[in-house]
């Protein structure tokens, strides 16, 4: 019990709780502050005396404050403002704050004043609680959102007066043949991009045949870790959607050199090239495996302690981006849930669509572990929040991270399992209890519902849907293909040969100047 609630409470959570009781005492301080003075100026200091008069005061601040220090918080975390409940994410979050201010400063006066006798000496003065709960309300209500004035009122206000600069429709999509750009790739020359892919095409050209001819897609089979395809690449490019990577636990694991080449030391590569050339809009594929283990609702600005080679690079790579932000480059990070669903490069590596697979085929669905939450988001809604970011103005998505998914689409892994057999009712259900997977973490997605006006078009319902169906009229012939599995494809097709190979990038990293260097090269790139 002891390791489950050190597990829940996590230094984020200390950190607004310490805020939160900082601003009470504060509050308290500041109302007898007040009542202070009134007195002090009328005849009842003249009766008693000052000395006398800041005594009582003093002693009424330290007999009061730790009682509605500890009442406070506690109705605080009731309330969810340490979890991130669901009210208080909602649109309601100022009357959800209001509630809980109001409540807390009733049960710590029903408390005082009705259920015991506080004496005389250090008895708070009723006018001081009613001022000191006023002062406590406004200080949560600014303190918690401060951001959504910020993004209504205030950013709107100064960007009437800062011109935009125009945007360019040519985009560079490094990985678009993969899992999620084999979706992106036709939405955006649908919404009039003229698009440009560069991949190893490890996969094959399949995943984009169905656009594969169109006028305004160019497509590039070349390493993104080789700094001088990556230039030439992004000739004449205006944005640039960065979602090349080695993907999932197992495949990283293979190789951690390879990896780390791959997703670490290629990004930093590819975002100095595109701060050289100019290119403010990078939009870089991260992951919501970043947060690790947490029992806790996660934001975009809890604590990351990712627990998988995989984790580690996207958070590095994303800590490489931020440091190099600027006022002309300013990358947005894009932390997307669990995927699921069809695409032109389909996986059934995860865990949605290999459950649904399973349970088809085999008449199996076995979950492992099953109370490890997840945060859970389809494909096309992955590629729609992409092309989502890249059309919002810089000025809203530049220099941000957004997690990508709904709130409505956190589930547990024995949740999954159950939403599968409802509809494959013939198959088994176990539940392994043991699984090697710690991962844990439920995620908000408040804030890119907020400022994108993102709304996923798809459930895992539908989404499981989809794989059965696919399976059904053989679309899908054997889901243990190892075209559909990343660790499997890098070891069984020798695609992990294929990429093990020099990255000129990496000898670039040995030297302090490298990033200058670099910066000369793609500059003077025609």
């Amino acid at each position: 019990m002891l390791k489950r609630l050190r597990r829940r409470v996590t230094r984020g959570m200390l950190a607004r709780m310490a805020a939160d009781a900082a601003m009470v005492n504060m509050a308290l301080v500041a109302a007898l502050l007040l009542r202070f003075l009134v007195d002090a100026s009328s005849r009842l200091a003249v009766q008693v005396g000052i000395p006398a008069l800041t005594q009582h005061y003093v002693k009424a601040y330290c007999w009061n404050a730790p009682l509605l220090t500890i009442v406070s918080l506690a109705v605080f975390a009731w309330f969810g403002f340490y979890t991130y409940g669901r009210a208080y994410q909602g649109k309601y979050k100022a009357l959800t704050i209001s509630g809980a201010v109001l409540q807390s400063f009733l049960m710590f006066g029903f408390a005082t004043y009705l259920l015991w006798d506080v004496p005389s000496w250090v008895e708070l003065p009723r006018g001081a609680l009613l001022l000191a709960g006023v002062f406590t309300l406004v200080l949560c209500l600014v303190s918690r959102t401060w951001t959504f004035l910020w993004e209504t009122v205030i950013r709107p206000e100064r960007e009437k007066k800062v011109p935009r600069r125009k945007q360019g429709k040519n985009v560079l999509v490094i990985g678009g043949a993969g899992y999620i750009g084999s979706a992106l790739v036709p939405k955006l020359l649908d919404q009039g991009y003229r698009v440009r892919v560069l991949d190893m095409f490890l996969y094959g050209r399949e995943p984009l045949a169905p656009v594969a001819d169109h006028e305004r897609l160019e497509l590039i089979k070349g390493d993104f870790r080789h700094v001088q395809e990556v230039v030439t690449a992004m000739e004449g490019m205006h944005s640039v959607i960065h979602l090349g990577a080695i993907v999932g636990d197992p495949a990283c694991d293979l190789d951690e050199k390879l990896t780390l080449g791959v997703n670490l030391s290629a990004t930093q590569m590819i975002a100095q090239v595109a701060k050289a050339r100019g290119i403010s809009k990078f939009i870089f594929a991260s992951t919501c495996s970043v947060y690790g283990a947490c029992d806790e609702t996660l934001d975009e600005h809890s604590e990351v302690h990712p627990i998988s080679l995989y984790g580690h690079t996207k958070l590095a790579a994303e800590q490489g981006l931020q440091q190099m932000a600027d006022s002309n480059f300013q990358p947005t990070i894009l932390r997307f849930a669990t995927i699921y669903g069809l695409s032109g490069r389909t996986r059934f590596d995860l865990v949605v669509n290999l459950l649904a697979a399973r349970a088809k085929m085999e008449g199996v669905i076995t979950v492992h572990g099953g109370d490890q939450w997840r945060p859970f988001v389809h494909v096309d809604d992955a590629a729609l929040a992409v092309a989502t970011a890249l059309k919002a103005p810089l000025s809203i998505v530049g220099g941000e991270i957004f997690n990508v998914g709904s709130d409505a689409q956190n589930y547990t892994i024995s949740q999954i399992g159950r939403l599968v057999h409802e509809r494959v009712m013939g198959a088994d259900l176990m539940i392994d209890e043991n699984s090697p997977d710690k991962r844990n973490y439920r995620v908000s997605f408040e804030k890119i519902h907020r400022l994108l006006n993102f709304e996923p078009q798809w459930t895992v319902e539908s989404g499981i849907q989809q794989v059965l169906e696919a399976i059904a009229g053989h679309e899908v012939v054997d889901y243990r293909d190892a075209r559909y599995s990343n660790v499997k494809h890098l070891k069984d097709s020798g695609a992990i040969d294929i990429v093990r190979v020099d990255d000129d990038w990496t000898k670039h990293l040995a030297s302090a100047r490298a990033p200058r260097d670099l910066q000369t090269v793609a500059a003077k790139a025609p």
